[in-house]
């Protein structure tokens, strides 16, 4: 298997064929979760398979299986959709400012980390739970009742055509971070970073005005304690550097970059 415009080459790779898909606008899944979530994928076997970052690593293509994944918000410069980059080997250091801070996930099935998030500097408690840090879903996704709370803090109301929270120009201005506690380490979501990009409102289920707002962050339909209640989706791997490292003890770890406190939305 080849991939990437540097060519990698993986001998030998083992991959799925899907008989039937539902929902999807793509080709296929290159995934790079633990090796964990392989464990069911033979029919009545429990073999732990080896991934994308194990077998590159492994056959001495990259020196650590490690990922970094960097995403520029989308609007920025002449870039009108956005710019990624995906790093096999280690992390890209041009793309993030700071150092890089890790926590370690609290399984082998998920790229799932414990994390505290609060709205506000009046430190407004939204979630307390686990969060899955999943660059293939757009949206920050949380439990209905971490939903709930993030709702009445912001004073959105839910949009019936497109399902996302709208708010006025004014409670706009009085939108407050939103803080992403880690470990040892806190991040910050600005305003700007809550909402849709207003020049993509037009792609949007039943449109939108140019200058109308919509926050990004949607429920998910199980309620906090159920064992998954967040989703740090693309919106926040647009604003920090992101390293999933699935060594011998696997980590994740952020770092701002140039773009951490863009306003492009």
């Amino acid at each position: 298997m080849t991939f990437g415009t540097d060519g990698l080459s993986i001998n030998q790779m083992q991959f799925g064929v899907a008989s039937t898909s539902e929902g999807f606008a793509f080709d296929g899944i290159l995934g790079i979760g633990p090796r964990g979530l392989t464990r069911s994928a033979l029919k009545n076997s429990r073999v732990i398979l080896p991934t994308v970052t194990d077998c590159l690593f492994q056959q001495g293509t990259i020196r650590w299986p490690v990922v970094g994944i960097f995403f520029q918000p989308i609007g920025i410069g002449t870039v009108q959709y956005g710019h990624g980059e995906i790093s096999f080997g280690e992390a890209n250091p041009r793309r993030h400012t700071g150092s890089i801070e890790y926590t370690h996930p609290r399984s082998s099935w998920y790229w799932g980390i414990n994390q505290r998030i609060t709205y506000g500097d009046t430190d407004i408690d939204i979630l307390d739970y686990t969060a899955v840090v999943a660059p293939f879903f757009t949206l920050p996704l949380r439990s209905i009742d971490a939903f709930e709370k993030y709702k009445a803090a912001t004073g959105g109301t839910m949009n019936a055509a497109n399902g996302l929270l709208q708010i006025s120009s004014g409670q706009y201005t009085a939108l407050r971070n939103l803080y992403f506690h880690i470990g040892e380490n806190t991040y910050r979501l600005i305003p700007n970073a809550q909402i849709w990009p207003r020049f993509l409102n037009c792609r949007l289920v039943g449109g939108g005005g140019k200058n109308d707002i919509f926050l990004i962050v949607k429920g998910l339909a199980s309620p906090t304690g159920s064992g998954l209640d967040f989703i740090n989706g693309y919106v926040f791997l647009q604003r920090f550097y992101t390293v999933f490292d699935s060594g011998s003890r696997p980590r994740v770890g952020f770092a701002q970059t140039q773009f951490t406190y863009s306003t492009s939305n």
